[in-house]
């Protein structure tokens, strides 16, 4: 048991019927409808083959898309196809999820055959609009027809979909109320990681902030701060100029008008406050790059600037640079720059690969991180890579995630029940 959840060690899966929940939701090419990139489903691909390996019959769940995301809202076809590929045996696909067609192919199925069933958000109780606004408690979501109809023909339930550990719906939470339930390969590696950085970082622990997700940055930043989890923030990108507006900085009108025009000015009072009380952890750009034709940079001497600032300066660099260095323990969540553009790119390159390089225990999590990794060759230098988003960040953030919740009580029912269940 791991984080006070069951592990695929605790369960024996020979001969039973596994319902496995994945995350396997992927950018689709509009055009062709197939998938635009796999990595999802290469994440999954360790904790299927186990269980088809020891002779689970394994019926697989997984959303596609939602109602905020329609045009993404498509069948699964095309991941069992590619599933099929990965992992070198075949995927049955059912266009069905929870009705009498699922209910019969699921009671033929053999020894360590794999069935991936249509897209969950199909089903009103699984979308986001749904969860959002009806509230359903655990018990009820047991008793969906998702839920209702399946989980009596399953042995136990396997949860995969650590991404979508900060949601509530049926196939996340239901079956884990409903049946023996233990979290996959990939769920407990990835929230090992995170309480790892968040309950017992070796030290000295440093935070890189940027991005423009600053609610994000900060809903992390003073939690770990109030916590005592981090000695150093490491702050850029809007969260940086957040800060600097904080002490006093006039930016220029492009880039405080950008602020305003997302909604961003009320985190200047947050971030002075922070500063109030941790100003000594808290490290802000000391130069930056401007939006030019070249790389031009500025000290804070030289603002308000009449560009939008786009990245950190040299000098910024090279100070952030000295703090990772000397970490024992690293977490990095949002680029320094405009890491796309040539020009713009340098202060997220050059603290990546100073990660990457370092000798303490690093993690990365948020898609513009990742793809910033991915897009400077250096994922391999990092020690984790986080592939949860909304929950990577709610629980950081001192936040429960239902999804850890029901595999905590699910554990604690299969405990209390004796070494016979």
């Amino acid at each position: 048991m791991e984080d006070g959840i069951l592990t695929l060690d605790d369960l024996d899966f020979g001969g039973k019927t596994v319902i496995l929940r994945v995350d396997i939701n992927s950018p689709i090419d509009h055009e062709t409808c197939e998938l635009a990139d796999d990595s999802r489903l290469r994440k999954s691909v360790p904790t299927i083959l186990e269980l088809s390996q020891a002779g689970a019959r394994t019926v697989i769940l997984a959303h596609q898309g939602d109602t905020e995301d329609y045009r993404s809202l498509v069948a699964l076809q095309p991941h069992a196809t590619r599933l099929a590929q990965l992992l070198g045996r075949p995927v049955a696909f059912l266009d069905d999820i929870a009705g009498p067609s699922s209910v019969a192919r699921i009671k033929a199925l053999e020894p360590s055959e794999l069935l991936l069933l249509n897209n969950v958000r199909y089903l009103t109780e699984e979308v986001s609009t749904f969860t959002n606004f009806v509230k359903l408690s655990p018990a009820q979501m047991a008793q969906t027809r998702l839920v209702r109809n399946l989980a009596p023909l399953a042995d136990c339930f396997v949860c995969e979909a650590i991404a979508a550990a900060h949601r509530s719906a049926p196939s996340l939470i239901g079956f884990a109320e409903a049946l023996p339930a233990a979290g996959g390969r990939l769920f407990v590696d990835e929230l090992s990681a995170l309480t790892r950085i968040k309950e017992s970082p070796a030290r000295p622990c440093v935070f890189v902030l940027g991005g423009s997700r600053i609610a994000d940055a900060f809903s992390m930043m003073e939690q770990v701060l109030r916590q005592g989890a981090a000695d150093w923030i490491l702050t850029s990108g809007l969260t940086g100029e957040v800060m600097l507006l904080a002490k006093g900085y006039d930016l220029g009108e492009p880039s405080e008008r950008l602020i305003r025009d997302k909604g961003l000015a009320p985190f200047v009072e947050r971030a002075q406050k922070l500063l109030e009380t941790y100003g000594g952890q808290i490290l802000h750009p000391v130069d930056l790059a401007v939006e030019a034709e070249e790389r031009v940079e500025i000290g804070l001497d030289d603002l308000p600037a009449e560009r939008l600032l786009v990245d950190i300066g040299q000098q910024t660099i090279g100070r952030y640079v000295k703090a990772i260095q000397e970490a024992v323990t690293l977490f990095v969540n949002g680029p320094a720059g405009v890491y796309e553009q040539p020009l713009s790119a340098m202060g997220t390159r050059q603290l990546w690969q100073a990660v990457a390089e370092a000798p303490g225990y690093s993690v990365i999590g948020g898609g513009d991180s990742v793809a910033a990794a991915g897009r400077f060759g250096i994922r391999e230098g990092f020690d984790y890579i986080c592939t949860s988003g909304g929950g990577m960040v709610r629980y950081l953030s001192g936040q429960p995630l239902p999804v850890v919740e029901a595999l905590r009580r699910a554990a604690q029912r299969h405990l209390s029940s004796g070494p016979g269940r």
